[in-house]
């Protein structure tokens, strides 16, 4: 039988494609959750990411494996599969509407990069996500500023600066290159296992 959802009172939410999981979304949602005393960071990974559209992607289950894989044992860090299991396009309104539901009266936090801040008013049903939820967007190199923060309940936050991208460690492991330290090991023991990324079994 499945298990009610833990009543926490404070929730972040960290979505993400995960392609892989890497040590900058983990420091990010460690941080996160100190700085702003949250219960839990979910790491909801997402299974059609429509901003993704252009590319493939790997299976939603894999990544979720490897996030799962990832925050094991890190107390209050916890892989979601919400989007995985609710299918088609993965919507961050849909998604905080189904967290403010199983958890009612709780505080939802969306964690975000000052890149993906700038651009907000691109994503679907907005006005959903900022009554829902308050922005909590984390500082990253390279960027001035957001466009705007109207409507929107901030709190910005610093984390350590980790120069690591998704699309760099894919690179790196189809090239044969190494991304230990840059990878969980657990979440690499997955990918291994399931021969992705062109990794060796």
């Amino acid at each position: 039988m499945t298990q009610p959802p833990a009543m926490h009172q404070r929730i972040g939410l960290l979505g993400g494609t995960f392609d892989p999981v890497h040590i900058g979304h983990l420091v990010t949602g460690l941080n996160v959750r100190h700085l702003l005393d949250l219960d839990v960071v979910l790491f909801v990974v997402a299974h059609h990411p429509w901003q993704k559209a252009d590319r493939d992607v790997t299976d939603s289950r894999h990544r979720f494996d490897m996030v799962a894989a990832a925050v094991a044992g890190h107390e209050g860090l916890e892989a979601s599969d919400l989007e995985i299991r609710r299918g088609g396009r993965s919507l961050t309104a849909d998604t905080l509407g189904d967290l403010a539901t199983a958890h009612p009266g709780a505080e939802l936090f969306l964690i975000v990069g000052r890149d993906q801040a700038a651009n907000l008013d691109t994503w679907e049903r907005v006005g959903e996500i900022q009554a829902l939820a308050t922005l909590v967007v984390v500082d990253r190199p390279g960027f001035a500023g957001m466009r705007s923060t109207g409507g929107w309940r901030v709190l910005e936050v610093e984390v350590p600066v980790l120069e690591v991208s998704s699309s760099d460690l894919r690179d790196r492991m189809a090239a044969g290159r190494p991304v230990d330290w840059l990878v969980p090991e657990e979440s690499l023991r997955v990918a291994r296992e399931r021969g992705l990324y062109g990794l060796p079994g």
